[in-house]
């Protein structure tokens, strides 16, 4: 294989009770923990960063707009200074777990509707930013937020916040780069064998097909697979078996 991407980092989004968190970081490069914004405590945050500290996993803070009822999923009207308080606050608890069990936080993804939201709003690019340069970790987000004119991409050149591209495995795209909406057809994938084709093919090509037929650049550097995903742990592992068959082991990514 020529690969037209580099070798991937594979990451999953940990803590949050689906209770397959260990088997998953047996082969994950990097977890995403959630640190008490959409689920998650004290316990759940320890046990997380013990594991990645188990099985040399890197721990990434996985905060979200303050919402326990919705998971996260959904819209909430909140101010841009009061998100980023809520979100230092979730990324300060994280760091101090990680730190009682020796490991560090390397980088911060968030969740869900906050997720795609900062991509287009400027007070809540603002504020997601904000609290990654005060704790000096790169984002990990989806290619538009990233692209040049987005609110969060204008916002981290001010900060100095490095930015790093993630694909989804498990997630249907949109010709535009989006992701399908959930619920809608083609959303999820759950085949493991079909996941780890079109990533393989990704990697190859650079590209990835959306559910029109279009050929989609996606220039990405983590690949995440949804850990309440049934087949999470079958698609993960396949994954992780078919890049290192490439000669392309996943590994996580760095600034």
């Amino acid at each position: 294989m020529s690969p037209a991407l580099p070798a991937l980092d594979l990451n999953a989004d940990l803590g949050e009770g689906t209770g397959r968190d260990e088997a998953l970081m047996e082969v994950l490069t990097s977890a995403n923990v959630a640190c008490g914004g959409h689920t998650g405590d004290e316990s759940t945050m320890r046990a997380a960063c013990a594991l990645a500290g188990e099985h040399g996993v890197h721990v990434g803070a996985h905060p979200s707009y303050p919402d326990r009822e919705n998971f996260g999923r959904a819209a909430t009207r909140i101010s841009g200074p009061e998100l980023r308080r809520r979100l230092a606050a979730q990324v300060a608890a994280l760091v101090e777990c990680a730190a009682l069990e020796g490991v560090p936080v390397r980088y911060l993804k968030p969740h869900g509707a906050l997720y795609h939201r900062v991509a287009v709003d400027p007070g809540h690019a603002a504020a997601i930013v904000g609290v990654a340069a005060e704790f000096a970790l790169p984002l990990l987000l989806a290619p538009p937020a990233l692209a040049p004119g987005a609110a969060l991409a204008r916002a981290a050149t001010e900060r100095g916040v490095h930015l790093v591209a993630e694909g989804f495995a498990d997630r249907g795209y949109l010709a535009t780069g989006g992701l399908v909406p959930r619920g809608e057809p083609g959303d999820l994938l759950h085949d493991p064998v079909r996941i780890t084709e079109r990533i393989l093919d990704l990697v190859r090509t650079g590209d990835v097909t959306a559910v029109d037929g279009t050929r989609l650049p996606l220039p990405v550097r983590s690949i995440c697979v949804h850990s309440d995903t049934p087949e999470a742990v079958a698609i993960a592992r396949r994954l992780a078996e078919a890049l290192t068959a490439a000669g392309l082991p996943p590994r996580p990514f760095t600034r």
